[in-house]
Protein backbone atom coordinates (compact mmCIF):
# COMPACT_ATOMS: atom_id res chain seq x y z
CA UNK A 1 0.00 0.00 0.00
CA UNK A 2 2.94 2.61 0.77
CA UNK A 3 4.70 1.83 -2.31
CA UNK A 4 1.79 2.42 -4.27
CA UNK A 5 1.36 5.90 -3.09
CA UNK A 6 5.55 6.32 -3.07
CA UNK A 7 5.40 5.46 -6.94
CA UNK A 8 1.94 7.50 -7.17
CA UNK A 9 3.69 10.83 -6.28
CA UNK A 10 6.94 10.00 -7.98
CA UNK A 11 4.81 9.80 -11.36
CA UNK A 12 3.18 13.22 -9.89
CA UNK A 13 6.57 14.99 -9.56
CA UNK A 14 7.96 13.41 -12.98
CA UNK A 15 4.55 14.57 -14.99
CA UNK A 16 4.65 18.18 -13.23
CA UNK A 17 8.77 18.58 -13.80
CA UNK A 18 8.07 17.68 -17.68
CA UNK A 19 5.12 20.11 -17.76
CA UNK A 20 7.33 22.64 -16.71
CA UNK A 21 9.88 21.97 -18.81
CA UNK A 22 7.82 22.34 -21.63
CA UNK A 23 6.54 25.45 -20.64
CA UNK A 24 9.53 26.74 -20.28
CA UNK A 25 10.50 25.62 -23.76
CA UNK A 26 7.51 27.31 -25.61
CA UNK A 27 7.65 30.18 -23.45
CA UNK A 28 7.92 33.60 -25.87
CA UNK A 29 11.55 34.95 -26.53
CA UNK A 30 12.01 38.47 -24.62
CA UNK A 31 11.48 41.04 -26.87
CA UNK A 32 14.48 43.15 -27.52
CA UNK A 33 12.40 46.89 -27.50
CA UNK A 34 9.12 47.85 -26.05
CA UNK A 35 7.25 50.77 -26.52
CA UNK A 36 5.00 51.87 -23.65
CA UNK A 37 1.68 53.00 -24.13
CA UNK A 38 0.13 55.88 -22.26
CA UNK A 39 -3.69 56.03 -21.60
CA UNK A 40 -6.61 57.56 -23.49
CA UNK A 41 -7.34 57.72 -26.95
CA UNK A 42 -5.09 56.02 -29.50
CA UNK A 43 -3.11 54.49 -26.36
CA UNK A 44 -0.23 57.05 -27.55
CA UNK A 45 3.94 55.98 -26.99
CA UNK A 46 5.11 57.66 -23.84
CA UNK A 47 8.21 55.71 -23.10
CA UNK A 48 10.84 53.11 -24.82
CA UNK A 49 12.83 50.49 -23.11
CA UNK A 50 15.14 48.05 -23.41
CA UNK A 51 13.01 44.39 -23.89
CA UNK A 52 14.13 42.80 -19.93
CA UNK A 53 13.82 46.51 -18.79
CA UNK A 54 12.15 46.25 -14.84
CA UNK A 55 10.55 49.66 -15.26
CA UNK A 56 8.43 49.23 -18.21
CA UNK A 57 4.70 49.37 -17.23
CA UNK A 58 2.28 47.34 -17.55
CA UNK A 59 0.83 48.80 -20.90
CA UNK A 60 3.52 48.26 -23.50
CA UNK A 61 4.05 46.23 -26.53
CA UNK A 62 7.21 45.03 -27.98
CA UNK A 63 8.95 46.49 -31.24
CA UNK A 64 11.41 46.07 -33.63
CA UNK A 65 14.79 48.16 -34.07
CA UNK A 66 13.67 50.08 -36.06
CA UNK A 67 10.51 51.47 -34.94
CA UNK A 68 12.37 52.03 -31.84
CA UNK A 69 14.71 54.35 -33.04
CA UNK A 70 12.06 56.24 -35.12
CA UNK A 71 10.17 56.62 -31.98
CA UNK A 72 12.99 57.94 -29.80
CA UNK A 73 14.20 60.11 -32.81
CA UNK A 74 10.45 61.29 -33.00
CA UNK A 75 10.49 62.60 -29.44
CA UNK A 76 9.64 59.74 -27.02
CA UNK A 77 11.22 59.63 -23.87
CA UNK A 78 13.93 56.92 -23.46
CA UNK A 79 13.69 55.39 -20.25
CA UNK A 80 16.26 56.28 -17.61
CA UNK A 81 16.97 52.97 -16.21
CA UNK A 82 17.72 50.88 -18.89
CA UNK A 83 18.72 53.59 -21.26
CA UNK A 84 17.65 52.38 -24.87
CA UNK A 85 18.94 55.32 -26.81
CA UNK A 86 22.60 54.91 -25.55
CA UNK A 87 21.91 51.25 -26.80
CA UNK A 88 20.62 52.45 -30.11
CA UNK A 89 23.27 55.09 -30.03
CA UNK A 90 20.92 58.08 -30.38
CA UNK A 91 22.62 61.37 -29.84
CA UNK A 92 20.46 64.18 -28.31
Amino acid sequence: MWLQRIDTKIADLRKREAEQEQGRKNRPLKPEWIVELGIGNGRPPIEVHAGGCYAAGKRRRPVPRDEARRLLTSGVRACTHCKPDAQLRILD
